[in-house]
């Protein structure tokens, strides 16, 4: 007798993942919703690594998905932290002109950031951003105020949590090795045996793509692993960071430059860079996979992309190597911080995507294929965003598939 098949099956116990399940659950009480996720734990890469940032919607194009979902979504955060007591505060940030060339830079991000929405920006001045920040130094600042910090790991627990207490099921360890699609839905194989779906959520994060091709999906893009490496500031000088401060961006690059970050634990990361990977999910300069070297440098849309930034790439893996060249570029925005100040972090891994012609994907990227849905670009915000991301793909499923809402 063939198992009883699954009404949604989510690949991949992420944020995105979790956040989307447990909307799911909450609309349909009744439905069986089954994750799969290949590691032992949910949210150990992407949703595990990231810099604990609650973004205030800054840097995203008006109109695009990002600046849709940032704000409101930030503030659903807040509200769920509050709720179900997990640490977070809204600390602010200030982004710092540390050159006359970078003002009309910054002027655009307030620009950008009145336009998306965001109260109480505010340009300041050096007298102004030392009252806030005492040790930045810069000719001109943007004060952030919404901007805060969170513990994402504690948020994925209890997203978890909630989606099992919802009646949703989450199996750990089975990685997925194929997909077939059958008559009313599909079966997707793993490790740990095979599952009926009516319909698929490919949420794989570092391997979305990976996944949107085992199920037949012809996907524009490819998954390009950049690992982002910190240093931590030693517990003595901590104070010298009371909350977040940020340079101005490339506005032709989608990483943000190396930063300072204060944590809700009150350790203080500085970083990160911003270095191609050699495996999607290496977090050391030594761990490399072959079948992701060989994707990475076998998609013409890697060498386009090069051509375009090997400059900045030099650059950044200059700093990898380097920590005096990576606490030159923190001292911009605080001189008085030296080598001895800090002391390695962690690291994390974005999965960047990037089209044949070698543009980076700067929206998210949520496609809709027969019988799937595949999340396929979800950088930051997407922590800060997941429960309006889990929303929204909840809609896409249940106009895709209408017995779901039913």
């Amino acid at each position: 007798m063939s198992p009883k098949p699954w009404d949604a099956v989510v690949i991949g116990a992420g944020i995105i993942g979790l956040a989307t399940a447990m909307e799911m659950s909450r609309r349909h009480p009744g439905r069986r919703i089954l994750i799969l996720e290949k590691e032992e734990k949910p949210g150990l890469h992407q949703s595990g690594h990231n810099s604990g940032v609650i973004h205030a919607g800054l840097y995203y194009r008006p109109g695009s998905l990002k600046a849709k979902t940032c704000l409101e979504g930030a503030a659903s955060m807040v509200a769920f932290a509050e709720e179900h007591g997990i640490d977070y505060e809204i600390c602010g940030k200030v982004v710092v002109a540390t050159s006359d060339d970078e003002i009309p830079r910054l002027e655009e991000l307030h620009n950008r950031g009145t336009a998306n929405g965001i109260q109480g920006l505010k340009m300041i001045g050096p007298d102004q951003l030392r009252d806030i920040e005492p040790h930045a130094s810069g000719v001109k600042a943007l004060r952030v105020p919404s901007t805060g910090i969170i513990d994402y790991p504690a948020v994925v627990r209890t997203y978890a949590r909630i989606v099992r207490e919802g009646g949703g099921e989450i199996r750990l360890g089975a990685e997925v090795t194929g997909i077939r699609k059958t008559g009313d839905g599909v079966v997707v194989e793993t490790t740990k045996g095979d599952f009926p779906g009516r319909f698929l959520i490919n949420c794989a994060g570092l391997h979305a793509d990976r996944v949107a091709r085992l199920a037949g999906g012809r996907i524009p893009l490819r998954i390009i692993p950049f690992r982002g490496e910190y240093y931590e500031m030693v517990p003595e000088k901590r104070s010298l960071v009371r909350s977040l401060i940020y340079p101005v961006p490339d506005p032709a690059f989608p990483f943000l430059g190396v930063h300072f970050t204060r944590r809700v634990d009150g350790s203080v990361e500085a970083g990160p860079n911003a270095v191609l990977a050699f495996m999607r999910e290496g977090y050391t300069k030594s761990q490399a996979d072959p079948r992701d070297i060989f994707d990475t440098f076998s998609y013409p849309g890697f060498w386009s992309l090069s051509r375009k930034y090997w400059k900045v790439g030099v650059g950044e893996m200059y700093r990898s190597f380097s920590k005096a060249a990576f606490t030159r570029a923190l001292q911009k925005l605080m001189p008085e911080v030296e080598e001895k100040d800090l002391v390695p972090g962690g690291a994390g891994v974005r999965a960047q995507a990037v089209d044949p012609d070698g543009k980076l994907v700067d929206d998210f990227a949520i496609i809709h294929t027969e019988g799937a849905i595949h999340v396929c670009n979800a950088p930051s915000p997407g922590a800060t965003a997941s429960l309006m991301i889990g929303r929204r793909i909840a809609d896409m499923a249940e106009e895709a598939c209408p017995a779901l809402a039913e």
